[in-house]
């Protein structure tokens, strides 16, 4: 074995990855099944997984370290199930990354509609962070694993973005919790970190950014531009290495309660 396949390669593990059907997890599935690790998929739909693996096994093979589980991550007993099924499976899992989450519409704060707002909220807060890291760390400790836990944070974790109110409180609770989540599950060798990416295209955002009948940037895809100092939207390929090292406890078995951003120095912006 190399230095860098001991460093950062991850066979022998098992990667579960929740909201397993969005682009940035099919990124990091793609990332931790070359670099040797088993992925269990999950997500609210069973279509999702279902052509999440599709794709992954279209494009890299590796269809038999790879599995989906349909999981409720709001409701503790749907996860519970879900991690019974990817102990059936593999044995056990050593990393989470909580990649659930997302945004729903965007306005001024007045005319915020709290519905949304709570729903917002709900879903990359308790959906994305809270049931799961619950659940997992339960069964984690009752097993003696040494996990490492990945947060989806955000650029709204820092700095607020316009009109997404729910978006910019719970990106920037992530980023607090998982400092505090850190510190309490420290003593079990638990390690608990986030990644804060920067604009990437995706499903849910690609709407806001660019225009789908001119293919043009929107007026928020340039503010996002003139404000990225790389010039660019990111790739979700490269997610990939900070992915790696922060789930292989040989490259970063020391490192606890961080959010690492991936921006194109978009936190970096000075005039």
């Amino acid at each position: 074995m190399s230095y860098i396949e001991e460093m950062f390669g991850l066979s022998g593990k098992t990667a579960v990855i929740t909201g397993g059907g969005g682009a940035i997890a099919g990124a990091l599935s793609e990332a931790l099944l070359k670099a040797g690790a088993n992925v269990s998929l999950w997500d609210i739909s069973r279509d999702a997984v279902d052509q999440a693996i599709s794709r992954l096994s279209g494009s890299i093979g590796f269809r038999e370290k790879m599995n989906g589980a349909v999981a409720d991550t709001t409701d503790r007993e749907s996860v519970k199930k879900a991690i019974s099924e990817t102990e059936n499976k593999f044995g056990g899992f050593d990393i989470l990354i909580n990649a659930a989450g997302g945004n729903r519409g965007k306005s001024s704060f007045n005319e915020t509609d709290m519905k949304q707002f709570e729903f917002v909220l709900k879903l990359n807060l308790i959906a994305g962070l809270m049931v799961p890291t619950q659940a997992v760390t339960q069964y984690w400790i009752e097993k003696e694993t040494k996990g490492s836990i990945i947060n989806m944070a955000s650029m709204a974790s820092y700095i607020p973005l316009s009109g997404v109110w729910a978006y910019d409180a719970a990106k920037a609770a992530v980023k607090n919790l998982t400092m505090g989540a850190a510190k309490e599950f420290a003593p079990y060798g638990i390690r608990v970190n986030a990644l804060a990416p920067g604009f990437f295209i995706g499903k849910q955002n690609k709407a806001l950014l660019i225009d789908e009948k001119t293919g043009e940037f929107t007026p928020r895809g340039k503010d996002v531009i003139a404000h990225t100092p790389y010039g660019r939207f990111g790739d979700t390929s490269e997610l990939a290495g900070a992915t790696l090292f922060l789930a292989s406890n040989n490259a970063s078995g020391f490192v606890t309660g961080i959010t690492i951003p991936v921006d194109g120095g978009y936190l970096i912006q000075n005039i």
